[in-house]
């Protein structure tokens, strides 16, 4: 008898210890001023999912850091949170982490960056809208007014995968003063020149706004990286400039594109960099290209003295993500943020 009670309370207190890691997520909305009249019409007011750690209910009085995730390119943070099926669900994944010991508690916001060229590039443009402003001051006042934070930039980390890692990096490296630590996962976009396929260009030339949600990764990105980085207000129906023109590069709109490169801009911000309490970045070796860029990076600040911490490890650019997430990132900013 005493065998089961046992057997019984140790059952109890395993489940007891699973729910007690059990945060809860919320999808709010936020309307942003800065995306406001954005030319491609996509709307002011953005999803975004919020995770509150198990902790947040619990302990009325206490607060949080945050951290601020961003998906990549195609995604949405519906994907990641797993309000829908995806490679990922986030919530799982920290509270795995927090089940292990391998992490602390905290708040973990991400917004919708999927726009009709499929992402933002979390940059600054006429045709997408300031995601800059959104992302650093509009989306962090909104979570410090609303949720239990700790409202500092010692509380506050910033990390994304692929096209979120470049916006971390951008973002990131723009904002010291907003951030205390950033970790870019597998950051797309840091160097390479711009796609001037004459059969690509040619195809996209002649696109309609009808023909945009069934274009290729390849078409789409193209044009998402012309909306980011080389606007054009007297071009609709896209307003946007791509890198060739009627089988002809087009040198201007190359540059301006090449120029939003990471590796091309870093050297202006390493003091930025350095006001940063810590900095990780890291991708797989089967991720061609991304890994050379990324260990391209990890040389520069190298070069410059800037403690960081950096890995090259096998993988492709989503088989170890969500592990990656789990035992390396959420730990990096347990570490680094201020609790």
């Amino acid at each position: 008898m005493k065998k089961y009670f046992l057997i019984a309370l140790i059952f109890c207190l395993s489940f007891y210890q699973a729910m007690a890691q059990t945060g809860t997520k919320e999808r709010i909305k936020v309307y942003s001023t800065a995306l406001e009249g954005n030319l491609i019409g996509d709307l002011a007011e953005r999803e975004v999912t919020v995770y509150l750690p198990p902790s947040y209910q619990k302990n009325p009085d206490s607060r949080f850091p945050v951290l601020y995730m961003l998906h990549g390119f195609t995604d949405t943070d519906s994907q990641w949170f797993g309000w829908e099926n995806h490679w990922i669900n986030l919530q799982t994944v920290i509270e795995q982490s927090i089940a292990e010991g391998l992490s602390k508690e905290m708040i973990v916001v991400m917004p919708n960056a999927y726009n009709r060229f499929k992402g933002s590039m979390y940059a600054s443009s006429a045709t997408v809208g300031d995601w800059e402003t959104f992302v650093t001051k509009e989306l962090v006042k909104h979570i410090d007014d609303n949720y239990r934070t700790l409202a500092h930039k010692n509380s506050r980390g910033l990390a994304g995968h692929s096209m979120g890692g470049y916006g971390t990096l951008r973002l990131g490296m723009k904002n010291p003063d907003v951030y205390a630590a950033i970790y870019a996962l597998s950051p797309c976009c840091m160097d390479g020149g711009a796609n001037t396929n004459a059969e690509l260009i040619k195809k996209l030339e002649t696109l309609t706004p009808e023909q945009l949600e069934g274009a290729n990764f390849f078409e789409i990105a193209t044009m998402a990286t012309s909306a980011a980085f080389a606007p054009n207000p007297q071009n609709p129906p896209f307003f946007l400039d791509l890198p060739a023109k009627n089988g002809e590069p087009q040198e201007d709109v190359i540059n301006k594109i090449i120029a939003n490169r990471i590796l091309n801009f870093v050297d202006q911000y390493i003091l930025n960099l350095k006001k940063l309490k810590a900095i990780a970045l890291d991708a797989g070796l089967q991720d061609r290209g991304i890994s050379e860029a990324t260990k391209s990076l990890h040389e520069i600040l190298e070069s410059y003295q800037i403690p960081h911490f950096y890995e090259s490890y096998e993988g492709d650019h989503l088989n170890r993500i969500a592990e990656r997430i789990q035992t390396h990132t959420l730990p990096f900013f347990s570490k680094n943020l201020v609790f």
